[in-house]
Parts: structure tokens; sequence; C-alpha cells
């Protein structure tokens, strides 16, 4: 049992009512060799099992409405509040700032488990600035966008393949930038141990501006790790296509390619479309590698996509918090248990064509 200390935690459980292989490759996404860790295996012997504590950030709250929520301007979302920690932090308490007390509080918690197969993270999940595909959809609407427009290359004055971002994304990037500065310079915010990133443009772009010049530890020189699963919902859209390898190391040398990263995108599939529940189950593999690798980090950040932080969200058991805008990011605490046993099977619905 954890110390005294008594988060509050929403457990996840997932539910689907049909399973269905890929119609055309025979599996939910294509399969490199097993030996390939971007991949992960399905574990044998135990698993994480993941829930999310609340009563720390806004985001989590049921009040909070994401619509009207700004996270620049309400410290990521922290909730100022007292700590069981705070006493520890002896007679300067006075002095700290609700991130440092935070921070010592989730350091404590890790430290003082009486549990060792339970760790607690932060994730910092921040979404994409706004790309090309995403003006292209507000024109032409959602369901005329699903159906023709995101088939295509482009429009004739823009091109959405593994969409860039416009000058209002670039802008969302720097806001981000910015409110990682001042939160560093103001409020000691505890900086994130270890960067990930989506392979596609959007987040690749969006990743270096927000972190490079804050002067922040592993950001000179920038090393994000590229993870190829913590792309966009796969297949169909050519702005969810990524590109080559080489190209990517290309025009981000410093990022790190994770091991087994092809050069050509395997992944992408012209016809099909990943269903969300095929969706969530990548995700939760994903979170079952990095939490594996990563066990004694407890301040991460993941630059991804709307679908993707969507997939994350209900992983953690986290409230639905949807709309998050372009450029926006949203903390989540996460209490992750290693649990003796294979990691359950998960029913996912299959693939799909293209909306008629």
């Amino acid at each position: 049992m954890d110390p005294s200390i008594n988060p509050s935690v929403h457990p996840f459980h997932l539910q689907f009512s049909s399973y269905s292989l890929h119609p055309k490759r025979n599996h939910t996404q294509p399969s490199p060799p097993s030996s390939n860790p971007m991949t992960p295996s399905t574990p044998t012997e135990s698993h994480w099992r993941f829930s999310t504590v609340t009563g720390y950030f806004y985001q989590s709250e049921p009040s909070t409405d994401p619509n009207t929520f700004n996270y620049a301007s309400s410290n990521f979302g922290l909730i100022p509040r007292a700590y069981p920690t705070d006493a520890d932090l002896g007679p300067n308490i006075n002095q700290k700032t609700t991130w440092e007390r935070f921070a010592h509080h989730v350091r404590t918690l890790n430290a003082q488990s009486t549990d060792p197969n339970v760790r607690y993270k932060v994730l910092f999940l921040g979404r994409h600035g706004e790309g090309y595909h995403n003006v292209a959809e507000r024109e032409y609407g959602t369901e005329e966008w699903d159906k023709y427009y995101s088939l295509l290359p482009g429009n004739g004055t823009s091109n959405w393949v593994d969409a860039r971002l416009t000058e209002v994304g670039k802008s969302q990037a720097r806001t981000a930038h910015n409110t990682w500065k001042q939160q560093l310079k103001e409020h000691h915010i505890p900086t994130p141990e270890k960067f990930y990133v989506s392979p596609l443009n959007r987040c690749l772009e969006t990743a270096w501006i927000t972190f490079v010049g804050t002067g922040m530890e592993g950001t000179e020189p920038f090393r994000p790790v590229v993870k190829e699963l913590l792309r966009e919902t796969i297949g169909q859209h050519t702005c969810d296509g990524r590109s080559s390898k080489t190209a990517i190391t290309t025009e981000y040398p410093t990022y790190i390619i994770e091991e087994g990263f092809t050069e050509n995108d395997e992944m992408y599939d012209a016809e099909l479309r990943e269903s969300d529940s095929a969706r969530d189950k990548r995700f939760r593999d994903l979170m079952q590698d990095i939490f594996s690798t990563d066990e004694d980090k407890m301040f991460l950040s993941l630059t991804a996509h709307s679908g993707a932080i969507t997939s994350l969200l209900n992983v953690f058991g986290h409230r639905r918090f949807s709309p998050l805008e372009t450029g926006g990011v949203i903390p989540v605490f996460v209490r992750g248990e290693r649990v003796q046993g294979p990691l359950p099977v998960m029913e996912v619905e299959p693939w799909f064509g293209v909306p008629k």
C-alpha cells in the first residue's frame, strides 16, 4: 500500500463490443520483426496498469470546461493546494512555489511507496501547432474532409502530405515555449527528464520551437526520442503519413530515432484507417514500453496529436478533455502499477474504409 498521502485515482478499464483483425493485412497494424522495440511485445509475466491521480490538475476535474480553459495563464493547470509532504520542507515552505511543492510531493510518493511495483509520473502531453491540414478541414468541413479532401496531397494552394505548421501553428508553439520559460523562471517547474515526439513533421517542428532555447537540461542540443507509435491515427489521410527516416534525420540531425524505425512509412495504408479502439490499444502498448524504459523518471514530455492524446487519456482513465486546442498542453498525473500476469487482451474494432 502507498504512503498515507492517499491520492485519488481513477482506474482504467476498456471494453469493446467486437474484435476484428486488420481486414487487409490480417492484423490491426503492420508487424515489424519481433525484436523491434517500437512495437512492444506483450509482457509474459507482468504488465503496467494505469490510472489518473485526480485533485492535482484542473484538467482532470469535471468542473473544468475544455472549451474555455487556458493552460498558459493557469500555471499549466496545477491546482494551488497543500500537500501532506509540505511539512518536509521546513520553515522555508513559504518560499517554495506550488510547482516546487508538487514536485517534492511526487518524488516523495515514489521514494516512500511501500509497494515497489507502483510508480508515479507526470506526463506533459503537448499537441502540435496548427497544420495546413487543420486549415483545410475547417474550410471544407469534417464530413467532406474525411471522405475526399483528406485523401488528396493538397488543393493547389497548400500541401498537407505529412502536414507542416502554418504561421499560426508556429506562433502557438512559441506560446508554449514562452509559457515554459515563464514557468521555469517564476515557478521553478520541474523540467521533463525525457522528451518524446511523434515522427510527423508538425510534431517534430512543434517540439523544436517549444523547447529549444528554454535552457532546460536536455535541450542544448535538443535530443528528443522519435517514437513511431506516438503518431496520429494511421491511414487514409495523407497528412498522417510520415516522411522517410532519411528526411527526418536530415532536417533534425540531433533527434534520436528509436531502434527499429524503418526508412519508409510501413504503417500507413491509403485505403484503410485505424479505428479508435485500435489506436487506444497502440497507445496502451506504447505506454507499457515507456513506463518500463523510463521507470526511474518522473517527469516526461510527449509532443503528439489530438487523436493520440485522446487515446492516452483513455489509457490513463482520465476524463475526456476535448477539444485540446492546437498547440495546447495538458499535464496528467499517472499512477502505474506493475501487475503480475500477461497484458489483458483488448478487443478492437477493425480498420475501416473511406466514408461514403
